[in-house]
Formats: structure tokens, sequence, C-alpha cells
């Protein structure tokens, strides 16, 4: 359970690390597979547990075929 779900899509995408930048590859490839995992923010509404409906920053692990992984609210937008 990650206490937010997403509204719609993502914006502003931008990555901020690839490998091997990425501290936590070793982690993520044991966990999930190995692949060119890299680190990505970006801006969506979402929905917290407490019912609040916000714009945030959010922040997640991506690597091809595998999809958004351990996705982190960083902060919130207006």
């Amino acid at each position: 359970m990650i206490g937010f779900q997403i509204i719609g899509d993502v914006l502003d995408v931008e990555t901020i690390a690839t490998r091997p930048s990425v501290v936590v590859t070793r982690n993520l490839q044991r966990r999930y597979g190995g692949g060119r995992w890299r680190k990505l923010k970006g801006t969506a509404i979402v929905r917290f547990g407490d019912g609040t409906i916000r714009m945030a920053e959010i922040h997640w692990f991506e690597a091809h075929g595998l999809g958004r992984t351990d996705l982190k609210s960083k902060r919130m937008i207006r």
C-alpha cells in the first residue's frame, strides 16, 4: 500500500537519475528483475488515504517492460 492513488495522468515527467546513479539498483533488480532502471519524477492529482485530493510531486522507479514501482509522494503543489 502506497498511501495514495494517482487520479488521471502524470504530467511533467522528468528523469532524475539513470544507472549507475540509481543507488538502489541492486535492490530493485532483486525485487522486480533486471532492466535498465531509472528514477523519475512528475506531478499528478492524487487521492490520499484520508480522502484528500491534491496536486503532488511524485517520484518512482521504472524499467522497460516493468512499469512504475515504489511510488512516493514528495510534496504538495498548490
